[in-house]
């Protein structure tokens, strides 16, 4: 079958940069749709488009292709200014796709384009950039889209597939599509119009300080419901507080860098200045790949979730070297006070809710230790709380439980939790750390549970039988 060019202004693409396929694509009737990535820290501004394409099942053969940045004269174009569709690239579906073939579309989570963290050299709200899109699986044209982030510089891309959920909402049957995010909210849409579920208000964000030649989005759309299931905006009411002195520390470390509310903008590093700007969540999520686990017989959805921080790196480039202006050359962490968290905990947390009215049911910490906290000479003595430290891991959904992984420095836990309460019911040690979501079949009338762990020197599959 193989990836065609990508052919634009007379520019071919095909073996000039790096592309690849990393997530599965999605078969509903007989289309696959598949899509494609790029280097994500480029040097250069001229980045191939990241086109999602339908190809034949039996033949091979291209059917459409959706143009994820828009082509002169079509919808959306005018919302890259100065023409800068030309030269902008990425924007591509990197996470996995959902399908709804009654429907018969094909549900997109589109990422940002290039760069992730600096957009001078593409003014305007860049569709359809970290935008969830509905196609039409035969022809692929686009039937809606929802913006989720105008003029993207923070990598909040929709990093997991969005989930297809049928709720009742105030009496009416609704078949909706919930897309997770990374900045902690779950945007939701009637999955066959795009009529948001619940209203998302356009409000004003912070604008300054910025990166030079930088030109924000005044507002971004944040919805009214669900609640955010993740901490949101780094204020020093947020640092570890187990003792003042460690709190103390906690304030000094955060004064070199810039910080606040969601979407405080990327700003440059300066030696000997400031740090660069906190994200929070991180460019990791808040909620990732992992994406939500969902019960269809009550419509109440599970988000795994991580509390933690990014930092871009951000530096102005050798013209010599880069056609970029500005460009992050890594992603760092901010360092605690004594190799602690500077964060307060939970560091990961399972929360629980109801998609039928928008409320959160539960939520729960990830495990109730994590082992560098526990064991660090200035906490022994100190009455900690639960901690979170088992990570952000995929969820299975069965009729009376959930089931997950804990990851810890000293050892990984397979754990079955109530669905009602997030009350931890039992945990299985299993002998290296879970990347992946536990699935279940039955046989011969009974019920086991499998999951891939990471031993070395090759993985793992562990299978576990439920009592009968």
């Amino acid at each position: 079958m193989g990836i065609p060019r990508a052919n634009r202004d007379n520019l071919d693409y095909l073996g000039a940069q790096p592309v690849s396929v990393v997530s599965p694509p999605i078969v509903i009737g007989d289309i696959l749709v598949t899509s494609q990535i790029t280097q994500a820290r480029p040097l250069m501004r001229d980045r191939p488009p990241m086109w999602v394409r339908g190809f034949d099942i039996r033949t091979g053969q291209t059917v459409w292709t959706f143009h994820t940045i828009p082509l002169a004269g079509e919808f959306g174009v005018d919302t890259w200014e100065e023409e800068s569709w030309r030269g902008t690239g990425n924007n591509g579906v990197w996470s996995m796709m959902s399908a709804d073939p009654e429907l018969g579309l094909v549900y997109l989570p589109i990422e940002a384009p290039t760069d992730d963290f600096w957009g001078g050299n593409r003014p305007g709200d860049n569709l359809f950039s970290q935008s969830i899109v509905a196609v039409d699986a035969q022809t692929g044209e686009r039937q809606w889209h929802f913006q989720m982030i105008h003029h993207g510089i923070w990598d909040y891309d929709p990093a997991s597939a969005p989930n297809l959920i049928d709720i009742t909402v105030e009496g009416r049957e609704i078949k909706a599509v919930a897309q997770v995010t990374k900045q902690g909210f779950v945007y939701t849409f009637d999955r066959a119009t795009g009529e948001p579920i619940w209203l998302i208000e356009e409000r004003e964000v912070p604008q300054s300080p910025t990166i030079p030649g930088e030109r924000l989005s005044l507002t971004q759309p944040l919805p009214t419901r669900p609640p955010a299931f993740e901490e949101q905006g780094l204020t020093i009411d947020n640092l570890i507080d187990f003792t003042p002195e460690l709190r103390a520390e906690a304030i000094e470390i955060i004064s070199e860098y810039t910080y606040g509310p969601l979407y405080t903008p990327t700003t440059l590093t300066e030696r000997g200045g400031n740090r660069g700007t906190i994200l929070r969540p991180s460019a990791g999520g808040g909620a990732n790949w992992m994406g939500a686990g969902v019960d269809p017989e009550n419509g109440i959805i599970y988000i795994p979730s991580s509390d933690s921080l990014t930092v871009p790196i951000m530096v102005e480039t050798d013209p010599a070297e880069s056609t970029l202006t500005y460009r992050r050359i890594s992603n760092a962490g901010v360092p605690g006070p004594q190799g602690l968290p500077i964060l307060k905990p939970p560091y990961a947390t399972i929360t629980a809710i109801d998609m039928n009215t928008g409320d959160i049911l539960w939520r729960a910490p990830n495990g109730d230790r994590f082992p560098r906290v526990n064991n660090h000479p200035a906490l022994q003595g100190i009455e900690l709380p639960p901690l979170g430290g088992g990570g952000r891991n995929p969820i299975l959904v069965t009729p009376n439980m959930l089931v997950h992984a804990q990851n810890y420095s000293d050892g990984a836990l397979l754990v079955a939790r109530d669905k009602a309460t997030g009350e931890e019911l039992t945990a299985i040690p299993i002998p290296a750390a879970a990347r992946a979501a536990p699935m279940t079949y039955s046989q011969d009338g009974k019920q086991y549970i499998v999951i891939a762990v990471l031993t070395d020197p090759a993985p793992q599959l562990i299978a576990f039988s439920l009592p009968d």
